[in-house]
């Protein structure tokens, strides 16, 4: 009878293969991908009193194409079929953001989950600092990892039921992995400010207590992003700024 070392170390061997693709993968998506979230301001915190609104909405005319599905074996049998609409979010942002727009805080928490073998939600923002973590909702094994430049961690392989934590403090975009299961994958956007957004499942967006000026704001989906665009904020006021990317 194999010991349970000798199983894992085989588990182990078979699971190299996948980590090597993605490698390749994660090294190329984000050099495609990334795109400025640094600013040399302080880290994000609490929003200043006041300021106004910026919003709009993001159409996409582009589609990321579905991951591939590698046969995987779980007691949830075929991965169930990906929601498209968890791909359609986009992020939108200010490229930087004004000094003392906004004050130092304790780091904050966010959950990417692990769900029918999908990372929930597929796209994830945050500011710098905070702590994200990883709980495993299925049955099975999974193991969270990332190549990224801004954050390369390893969380190891743990069961169902199970929460393993990572603290994201350098700005950037984190292309998510699951070193079992190939076509999971998911985008953590990491920004020195708190002046961003996640669509909702329309596309709309509202970035709020923006400081009075003018800003550059970039649109991001997937792979891609939008030129810098121009808004003007006054104190209670509204700027509509839409998007669409190809």
């Amino acid at each position: 009878m194999e010991t349970q070392r000798t199983q894992r170390g085989r588990r182990t061997q078979r699971s190299r293969p996948v980590r090597a693709l993605l490698l390749s993968v994660a090294s190329l998506v984000s050099f495609v991908s990334f795109v400025p979230l640094v600013s040399f301001f302080p880290p994000a915190g609490v929003l200043a009193a006041g300021g106004g609104t910026i919003r709009g909405r993001v159409e996409l005319r582009r589609v990321a194409p579905p991951v591939e599905r590698r046969p995987t074996v779980s007691e949830l049998g075929a991965p169930a079929a990906r929601d498209v609409s968890d791909r359609l979010r986009s992020v939108v942002y200010l490229e930087s953001a004004p000094r003392g727009a906004f004050e130092q805080s304790r780091p904050g928490r966010a959950v990417l989950n692990q769900r029918e073998e999908r990372f929930v939600p597929h796209v994830l923002a945050i500011t710098a600092g905070t702590i994200v973590d990883f709980p495993n909702s299925d049955r099975i094994y999974h193991n969270v990892f990332s190549l990224s430049k801004a954050a390369r961690f390893d969380l190891g392989r743990y069961a169902a039921g199970h929460s393993e934590s990572r603290r994201f403090d350098q700005p950037g975009i984190v292309r998510v992995f699951c070193d079992i299961h190939s076509h999971m994958n998911a985008f953590v956007l990491v920004f020195s400010h708190p002046f961003f957004a996640v669509t909702d499942d329309e596309g709309r967006y509202r970035i709020e207590n923006v400081p009075a000026g003018t800003y550059s704001v970039i649109a991001w989906n997937e792979g891609v992003s939008s030129e810098p665009r121009p808004a003007t904020i006054s104190d209670g006021g509204a700027a509509e700024l839409d998007f669409t990317l190809r």
